[in-house]
């Protein structure tokens, strides 16, 4: 029997996501000025007010304020009537040092025997569903509020919008766990009020997103998947039928509170620890990323259509304590799990300071994965400049999106003999 499966995603406007996008801001100002920072800022936004909030040890000072206003701004929130903007806003910094007791578990003179920032347990996944590896409900809700961003910026055929979003999108399944057509689409998007009439206002909104922003994102899909869009799909477009009062003025938003948007959609796994404001020691983020990197690499080598990678670790300690596999049944190797797992093992290191290293994590990469996921996007090298009226001017080179990359397929199959 057929089934349905759902994924939502937010937009970089959405109050959760203005938090990360602050706290990643400022943790790669922090590393380009020192790399070996050791960050855990949290952030919280409401009417008119920014609160940050955290631990760190760095070498460098940052004017945090205007880092969190410049970001805010760089969003699209810089007028009034939005209750909040980043020329406006009130920003208080309760930042201090991080804990001795925290540190001497991590830091250790022989960098490759630093010990993980904390325990916990941590998943990386896989599937053949998309071109990028990604859950394909996921994929697509993404890629929904990334356009609708164009769109607001653009301000040309939709000239109404405002930066907050949310898109949610359900798939049909077959019994075989392969996408048969999109079942419903879910978006409500904060707008400018634009008619004393709000049935007006929500049908023009409909008209446009079906009519306009639709057709964008399905031209950017493959042939298979644009062939899942047909006139059977149930929209829900501003269900509430009205969405003016958004952003920090209608909900708070705090760091770490989309981390299924951040990585699967609800498929596959979540640890439960948060990314965003944590430097790589934090193993809640960098053994994600490092979990990812491998089973991308092996579902790419052909070891399964789907798998899921767990890592998990003892704080302080250098060796993780577990690694395990789980391949849903869809292994293409003469292998059990466990023997899948153990190999894995010996190909990816999973030592924190391993994983820094191979994934090039001590770099100013992070602001961008704070919005619309931190797996599935491009691997690309970028150039960046960091100022500051403390240390000055920084000008780095930087590879985003290392854990996306796959460079270890080859190695795989060899080792698999595939």
């Amino acid at each position: 029997m057929s089934y349905l499966f759902t994924s939502e995603s937010v937009s970089e406007g959405h109050p959760d996501k203005i938090a990360d996008q602050i706290s990643d801001a400022l943790l790669d100002h922090f590393l380009a000025f020192d790399p070996e920072s050791k960050v855990a800022c949290e952030t919280l936004v409401t009417t008119g007010q920014v609160v940050l909030a955290g631990e760190v040890k760095s070498d460098t000072y940052l004017d945090v304020q205007n880092i969190a206003r410049e970001t805010i701004n760089n969003i699209g929130y810089t007028k009034g009537e939005y209750q909040f903007s980043g020329d406006s806003c009130g920003v208080i910094s309760l930042i201090h040092e991080q804990s001795q007791d925290i540190s001497q578990g991590v830091d250790r003179g022989d960098k490759e025997k630093q010990g993980a920032g904390d325990q916990g347990m941590m998943f990386g996944y896989a599937t053949k569903e998309t071109e990028n590896y990604m859950p394909l409900a996921l994929d697509i809700s993404h890629r929904l509020l990334q356009v609708l961003a164009d769109l607001r910026r653009e301000n040309d055929e939709i000239n109404y919008l405002r930066p907050d979003a949310k898109a949610q999108v359900t798939l049909e399944y077959s019994d075989e766990n392969v996408p048969q057509r999109i079942d419903t689409i879910v978006v409500s998007t904060q707008h400018d009020e634009f008619d004393t009439d709000d049935g007006k206002m929500l049908a023009k909104i409909k008209e446009d997103i079906v009519g306009i922003l639709i057709p964008r994102v399905k031209a950017q899909l493959p042939k298979n998947i644009q062939g899942l869009f047909d006139d059977r799909i149930t929209y829900h477009i501003n269900p509430t039928g009205k969405f003016v009062i958004g952003g920090p003025h209608g909900d708070a938003g705090l760091t770490g509170r989309k981390v299924v948007v951040d990585t699967y959609g609800g498929k596959g796994a979540h640890g439960g620890g948060a990314f965003s404001g944590k430097d790589p020691s934090k193993v809640d983020r960098s053994a994600a990323y490092a979990a990812r990197h491998a089973a991308k690499n092996l579902v790419a080598a052909g070891v399964a259509e789907e798998l899921l990678v767990q890592v998990s670790y003892a704080i302080g300690v250098v060796e993780p304590t577990s690694v395990s596999v789980e391949t849903y049944g869809t292994s293409k190797v003469e292998l059990s799990d466990g023997e899948i797992a153990k190999k894995v093992a010996e190909l990816f290191d999973m030592r924190p300071f391993a994983i820094e290293e191979r994934l090039k994590l001590r770099n100013p990469i992070y602001l961008e994965t704070a919005a619309y996921g931190h797996m599935g996007k491009e691997p690309k090298t970028v150039k960046k400049i960091y100022e500051s009226p403390y240390s000055g001017r920084v000008e780095k080179e930087v590879e985003l999106f290392t854990w996306e990359k796959l460079d270890r397929v080859a190695e795989v199959k060899k080792s698999f003999k595939l």
